[in-house]
C-alpha cells in the first residue's frame, strides 16, 4: 500500500458519511426542538440522552476495542472472537432491560416524571438494540466494510427523521418531550432487525477462553471509559442539583444543549476521524515507521480541527439563526465547547499508547483525573454560572487528561509528536480568533463586512497551517 494515510482518509470519508448524514439531519432538527418544544422540554430530552450515553458504555462492556485486539492477535479465531463478545453483551443487556421493565414506573416518578414510564422503557430498549449492534458494527469496521457500515448507519439515520417528521408534523398530538425519545427507539429496533442476517452467518459459539481474555483487557477500558464519557454528560446531570442560579434548572440544561449543538461539526470530524483511525492504528503498531506516522496524523487533524473551530466562530452570526430566539442567549459558549472538543479529539491521538502497549489500566486513571476537574469545576460553580461552568469544565477536563496521556505516552510509549509545530497551528488559530473576537460588531444580526473578513482570516489560516505542513514528508509504513 503506497500511502496508508491514504487509506486511512478515504475510510475516514466512508464512515464520515453515515456520521454526517446523521449530525447534519440532528442539526436540522435543532431549529425544530427549539421551536416546537419549550426550553424545559428540550431539558428533559437533554437529560434523558445523557442517561442513555453513560449507561451505554457500562452496557458494551468495552468490547468494541477488545474485539479489535484479539482480532489481529496471532492465535485468536476471530468467528470466536465475536461470538463472545455477542453472547455476552445481549446477554448482560437482556438482563437490564427486563429490570427496567419491572421498574419502570418507580424510577419515572423517582425522577419527576411519573406518569411516563414509556420513557424508561424506551430507553432500556434504545440501550439494549445499541449494546448488541455496537459489536456488529465494530466486527464490519475490523473487515473494511466501510460501505456497509455507512449503508446501515444510514437506514438507522433515516429511519430516525422519518419518525421525527411524523411525530412532530404529522401526529395530532400537541409536541411532546417523549416524541425525540420515541424516533430512536424505532431505529434502534430496525437497525438490529437489519443485523439479524449477520448474526445468523455469524454461528454464534461461546468460548469461555476467549471471552475472559478479552474481558481482562476491555473490562479496565470500560472503566476508563465510563469517566470519559461522564466528562462529556455528567454536567447534564448535575443541573437537576446545582444550577440555583436559575429558575428552571431544566430550561438551563436546554439553552446549554441549543448551544452545544452549534458545536457539532468539530465533534462530527472527530467521530469521523475515530472510526477509521482506531483499527488503522492497531494494524499499523508493527509496521516500521508507524510511530513516526501516528504523528504526522496528529499534525494533519490539529490543522484541520483549528481550520472547523475558526469555520464555526467566523459564521456564527448566520449559524445561531438556527436556534429558535428563546435559545440564542447561549451561543456565547460555543467557542469554549469547540476547543473542548478539539482538545478531546487530540486526546484520542494520544491515548493511543495505552491502548497499542496494552497498559490499559494506566487510563482509568488519566480518565479519573478528567472526572474529577468536571465534577469539581460544576459543583463549585455551576450554582452562580448556571451553563458557563458546565462549558469551561469541559475545557479544564479534556485539558487535564490531554496533558496527562502526552507526558504518560512519552515514558511508555514515546511517540516522536512535534509539539513545536502543533504549537503553531493553536498559534496561527489564536491569533485568527482574537482578529475575529475584537473586530466583531455590537448588537444581533448578521454583519456582512465582518463575515467577509472572517472569511480572509480563515483562508489566511489555512494557507499557514498549510505551509508547516508541507515541510514534513508524509511517512510511508511498508
Amino acid at each position: 500500500m503506497a500511502n496508508p494515510l491514504k487509506q486511512l482518509a478515504g475510510e475516514t470519508a466512508i464512515y464520515g458519511f453515515s456520521s454526517i448524514l446523521a449530525r447534519v439531519l440532528n442539526f436540522l432538527f435543532v431549529p425544530v426542538y427549539t421551536r416546537m418544544l419549550t426550553q424545559v422540554q428540550y431539558g428533559v430530552v437533554t437529560e434523558f440522552m445523557a442517561y442513555i450515553a453513560i449507561l451505554q458504555v457500562v452496557l458494551v462492556l468495552g468490547l468494541e476495542t477488545g474485539c479489535f485486539r484479539f482480532a489481529n492477535k496471532e492465535g485468536e479465531d476471530p468467528r470466536k472472537v465475536y461470538s463472545g463478545a455477542l453472547l455476552a453483551v445481549t446477554g448482560l443487556n437482556l438482563a437490564f432491560l427486563a429490570c427496567m421493565v419491572a421498574f419502570s414506573e418507580p424510577i419515572s416518578a423517582a425522577l419527576g416524571y411519573a406518569g411516563y414510564r414509556s420513557l424508561i422503557i424506551y430507553v432500556a430498549s434504545i440501550l439494549f438494540c445499541d449494546s448488541i449492534t455496537a459489536i456488529l458494527f465494530a466486527k464490519l469496521r475490523q473487515e473494511h466494510k466501510a460501505v456497509k457500515f455507512a449503508v446501515l448507519k444510514t437506514i438507522k439515520i433515516l429511519t430516525e427523521t422519518g419518525a421525527n417528521i411524523v411525530l412532530f408534523f404529522v401526529w395530532p398530538a400537541k409536541p411532546d418531550f417523549t416524541y425525540p425519545i420515541l424516533a430512536i427507539f424505532i431505529s434502534c429496533v430496525l437497525c438490529l432487525v437489519l443485523f439479524i442476517p449477520d448474526i445468523m452467518r455469524l454461528k454464534l459459539t461461546w468460548d469461555g477462553g476467549v471471552v475472559k481474555r478479552m474481558l481482562l483487557y476491555s473490562l479496565p477500558l470500560m472503566v476508563a471509559a465510563l469517566p470519559g464519557v461522564a466528562n462529556d454528560f455528567l454536567d447534564r446531570i448535575l443541573f437537576r442539583f446545582f444550577d440555583t442560579s436559575s429558575g428552571a434548572w431544566r430550561a438551563s440544561l436546554g439553552i446549554y444543549q441549543a448551544a452545544v449543538k452549534l458545536a457539532v461539526i468539530m465533534n462530527l470530524f472527530i467521530q469521523m476521524f475515530r472510526y477509521a483511525a482506531e483499527p488503522f492504528f492497531f494494524q499499523r503498531a508493527k509496521d516500521k515507521g508507524s510511530k513516526e506516522l501516528y504523528a504526522v496524523v496528529m499534525e494533519y487533524f490539529t490543522a484541520f480541527c483549528g481550520l472547523v473551530f475558526l469555520g464555526v466562530i467566523g459564521y456564527i452570526d448566520i449559524i445561531s439563526y438556527l436556534l429558535g430566539k428563546d435559545f440564542r442567549m447561549g451561543v456565547g459558549v460555543v467557542p469554549v465547547m469547540l476547543l473542548s472538543y478539539m482538545l478531546l479529539g487530540m486526546l484520542f491521538n494520544v491515548s493511543m499508547w495505552y491502548k497499542l502497549s496494552g497498559k490499559t489500566n494506566m487510563a482509568i486513571w488519566i480518565t479519573l483525573a478528567g472526572l474529577i476537574v468536571t465534577t469539581i469545576v460544576n459543583i463549585v460553580f455551576m450554582p452562580r454560572f448556571s451553563y458557563w461552568a458546565s462549558a469551561f469544565g469541559h475545557l479544564a477536563s479534556y485539558l487535564v487528561m490531554f496533558v496527562l496521556s502526552a507526558a504518560l505516552g512519552a515514558k511508555y510509549y514515546p511517540i516522536p509528536y512535534n509539539w513545536k509545530r502543533i504549537g503553531a497551528f493553536f498559534l496561527f488559530m489564536a491569533a485568527a480568533y482574537a482578529v475575529m473576537f475584537f473586530t466583531a460588531p455590537e448588537g444581533s444580526g448578521v454583519h456582512w463586512l465582518n463575515i467577509g473578513l472572517n472569511t480572509v482570516l480563515i483562508v489566511l489560516y489555512a494557507g499557514a497551517s498549510w505551509m508547516v505542513l508541507r515541510k514534513r514528508p508524509v511517512q510511508t509504513a511498508a
